[in-house]
């Protein structure tokens, strides 16, 4: 336990796990993880999208990925993680010991009172093994955004940010001091049922992430000492300035004595080197469309092949691939690899995108077998 002040030990079943970090398993250079967009593919539905997060997370588990975590995104046509809280109920109840978490939920969305509600439960779920982790963006257009949070004053919440996240604090510890306004309010479950009578309450609290994709949370997370996930996967120009920042902020925390970083990464393994670029484009005509006002489902291989791309299409294509670490199984591992090397990061959290859950399942498997993950 290096980098953390002493917690309970061993809380997702690993020798020597402290919740936050977690440990390099096989060749692994830093602990693995998976990031799941619970995508739906043109011709599937999201039933199945969501059975196939429950196989990905259950083989993740068996692998020894430290973590599985899901993002809040809405009103987008391919992505059915749009409730973090239900989807993680759902992989609580089919999993054992990989910790569960939000990558992220965002918070200016929600009441902060709602979400230590909805993650005091999944605590009380799946106790010591649930991360909640936070992010200021909307996570969709500005429209849907409005609907979600009943005001067109967007930027507001985005700008109040730090005061929601030590509002969400406070409730998570039952610590508003005497004569705030909040003081008698109390999230439950969580900590004031062990001061009724007889109460007894999980020494466990959710651990707090903050997420970004600039430099505004990695310093909020360095200041406050706590741990930070980077989108490196969408925008890889500001990761390592990213992590310097929030390393250079870091303070030393009850959490952390020291700074722990991830970092998302789009990773997809096939057996075949072309068969994998055939299927990442799939994800970059399906981002294009998200950007240019038109999202819908994952498009199939085959569509994304026959698809014309005009000159300024080709150009995202060819940068947005240039961020995917994609191939065979050696290849794959030796990307990533020299991203942990080149980043310093402390844990690689992978997301692969296609078309169908057996390619994203398949790539997983392949990149356990390049790093001689357990088979659990």
């Amino acid at each position: 336990m290096s980098g953390e002040q002493q917690q309970t030990p061993g809380t997702d079943g690993r020798p020597g796990s402290d919740g936050i970090r977690g440990t390099a398993l096989g060749t692994a250079p830093v602990p693995l993880s998976v990031l799941d967009l619970v995508t739906v593919g043109a011709g599937s539905t999201a039933t199945a999208a969501i059975r196939t997060a429950v196989d990905i997370a259950r083989g993740a588990e068996r692998r020894g990925f430290h973590r599985f975590w899901v993002a809040e995104h809405h009103s987008m046509p391919g992505v059915a993680s749009s409730s973090p809280a239900v989807l993680l109920a759902h992989l609580a109840a089919h999993t054992d010991r990989i910790r569960l978490g939000s990558g992220g939920v965002m918070l200016p969305n929600h009441a902060p009172l709602v979400i230590a509600e909805q993650f005091g439960t999944l605590e009380a779920m799946a106790p010591g093994r649930v991360d909640l982790g936070l992010g200021r963006a909307p996570g969709t257009d500005g429209a849907t955004a409005a609907a979600l949070r009943r005001t067109d004053r967007l930027h507001e919440g985005a700008d109040d940010f730090p005061q929601q996240l030590a509002e969400l604090t406070r409730f998570l510890d039952d610590s508003f001091p005497d004569g705030h306004p909040y003081a008698r309010i109390h999230a439950v479950p969580g900590p004031v049922q062990a001061t009724a009578p007889g109460g007894v309450q999980s020494p466990h609290r959710p651990p707090l992430w903050l997420l970004g994709s600039s430099g505004f949370s990695a310093r909020l997370a360095g200041t406050l000492g706590l741990p930070f996930a980077f989108a490196h996967h969408f925008s890889a120009a500001n990761t390592v300035p990213a992590l310097d920042l929030y390393r250079a902020s870091f303070r030393p925390s009850e959490v952390l004595a020291e700074p722990y970083a991830l970092i998302g990464v789009s990773a997809l393994a096939a057996e075949d080197e072309q068969e994998a670029l055939r299927q990442v484009r799939t994800g970059a005509l399906a981002m294009i469309r998200l950007r240019t006002g038109r999202p819908g489902l994952v498009p199939s291989p085959e569509e994304a092949a026959a698809h014309h791309f005009s000159a300024v299409e080709q150009d995202f294509v060819d940068s947005w691939l240039g961020n995917v670490v994609h191939g065979t199984p050696d290849a794959v591992r030796q990307g990533l690899d020299d991203l942990a090397k080149r980043t310093g990061a402390d844990e690689l959290m992978i997301t692969a995108n296609a078309h169908t859950g057996e390619v994203r399942r398949r790539s997983y498997d392949l990149i356990a077998d390049a790093y001689g993950l357990p088979q659990g």
